[in-house]
């Protein structure tokens, strides 16, 4: 037939161009979502994959923040009845050296009609001709064995509406009347802080899943998973729900957090051998003194007072943090100096100068929350001979006797006022006020008659080895 080219024997129908076949391969892409699954950042997981920041971020991005099913670490690895990229590459050399069909298919331990088919199927077609190169080979290869299915929310329109309508629908008045609350302009990013947010009726796709079980028991198609929702939000390219909704997720989040990614946001002076988990057993049954715990009341205005109290005889001291010269005045400097009076510098020099007068026996350790005060725990350890331990996240039971003060002195220092208005002076005789209270737990002995009694006996502890 007049006009025939031989790229007709590739027996495939035209494709319009999507442009240059991607250089990454299945290789890089599963390497990335597994270094990003392990709680690297995009730009960190592209390098270690082989390809530049930038190309790793537009992956994250376009994924939604969550890897395709195929590229999952948990999937299930590419068949060796495939080729791989490097076994295409092999073809493409020898192609080129002028090797036959069936010497390459000896040589690479495949049979005459495999290589045969590949040389045909995912040829570059495009000059006319049956062109054999890898990197175009693998693109086609990766296009035709996708099996992509219709997103279960755009083919159900009632589920659809009724999903939408959950996450995004309106708020609505006791009389009925419809509040569209703030307008809020959708930028692709998540709402910053003190910022307004869009107003909706916010279901979780948790709490959507979980209601149509109820509120259509016998229509099985009115069934969906949280999971689908959420990649429905997330996911470009699923048809279903606009990007924009995420922004009435709880979160507000335009990407997801791997877990991996979320854990490790830990404080960076926080390492594992400092964790409560490290901390000697003897803490934890107060028979011995000296382990304090530590942390900070907040008042108006970033004011701040420090609480320590002993373990055993729950013993307390305040710590006075002034402000410093030039807060309040003009614009804050971002990550300036703490004005406020907090900071990592005068929470150690106020412990530092504070615990410093007791005998070494009462200065055993020191256990604290995950607050960036403490960002300079090494220096307090150097300094006082207190082995400073951090709690885990967001557990503040594990500095119960501290807590519990805290909720003391708050009759003293309400929240909301302005701490940084008590001198020095008030706040030691709000401590002695604490510590002349007796207590059920010591046998109704005051903390600073426990106090003092071991401090007597370390006195002579240290009269009897001089």
């Amino acid at each position: 037939m007049a006009g025939r080219r031989r790229s007709d024997r590739a027996l495939r129908s035209k494709l319009v161009s999507p442009g240059r076949p991607s250089v990454a391969r299945q290789e890089h892409l599963r390497l990335f979502w597994t270094l990003i699954a392990g709680g690297l950042s995009s730009e960190d997981a592209a390098i270690g994959a082989g390809v530049s920041a930038p190309v790793g971020a537009r992956w994250f991005r376009k994924a939604g923040g969550m890897p395709p099913s195929t590229l999952a670490p948990s999937s299930k690895p590419l068949s060796g009845r495939y080729l791989s990229f490097a076994e295409r590459e092999e073809l493409a050399i020898q192609r080129a050296q002028g090797s036959g069909v069936r010497e390459i298919a000896r040589q690479m331990g495949r049979s005459g009609s495999t290589i045969s088919r590949e040389l045909r199927r995912n040829a570059a077609t495009r000059s006319g001709g049956l062109d054999y190169r890898a990197t175009t080979a693998q693109w086609h290869a990766e296009r035709a064995a996708r099996r992509p299915r219709p997103a279960k929310l755009a083919s159900n329109a009632t589920l659809r509406a009724y999903v939408q309508d959950r996450l995004a629908g309106m708020v609505v008045a006791p009389s009925g009347a419809a509040l569209p609350g703030p307008t809020v302009l959708w930028k692709g990013r998540r709402h910053g802080p003190r910022k307004d947010r869009r107003w909706a009726s916010a279901w979780s796709p948790e709490q959507i899943a979980h209601r149509l079980q109820h509120d259509f028991p016998h229509d099985e198609t009115m069934r969906i998973s949280h999971e689908t929702i959420y990649q429905s939000l997330y996911v470009q390219g699923r048809g279903a729900l606009r990007r924009e909704l995420t922004a009435c997720l709880r979160t507000g989040r335009a990407l997801r957090v791997p877990r991996a990614r979320s854990r490790g946001r830990g404080k960076s002076f926080i390492v594992p051998e400092i964790m409560i988990s490290e901390r000697p057993a003897e803490v934890a049954d107060r028979a011995v003194p000296g382990h304090w715990e530590g942390d900070l009341i907040l008042g108006l205005d970033s004011s701040a007072i420090g609480t320590l109290v002993e373990r055993t005889t729950r013993f307390t001291i305040l710590l006075h943090l002034p402000r410093m010269a030039g807060h309040g005045v003009g614009v804050r400097v971002k990550n300036g100096p703490a004005l406020a009076g907090h900071g990592a510098e005068a929470v150690r020099d106020s412990i530092s100068s504070t615990i410093t007068h007791l005998p070494e026996q009462l200065r055993r350790s020191l256990t604290w929350d995950q607050g960036a005060e403490m960002a300079q725990h090494a220096r307090v350890k150097i300094d006082t001979g207190l082995n400073v331990y951090f709690c885990d996240p967001h557990s503040p039971w594990q500095r119960g006797t501290n807590e519990n003060t805290n909720g003391l002195l708050r009759q003293y220092f309400p929240k909301g006022t302005d701490l940084s208005a008590h001198s020095k002076n008030a706040l030691e005789a709000v401590a002695l006020a604490l510590n002349t209270r007796p207590r059920k737990t010591l046998g109704w002995k005051t903390p600073a008659e426990a106090f003092d009694e071991y401090l007597r006996l370390a006195h002579m502890a240290v009269a009897t080895t001089g």
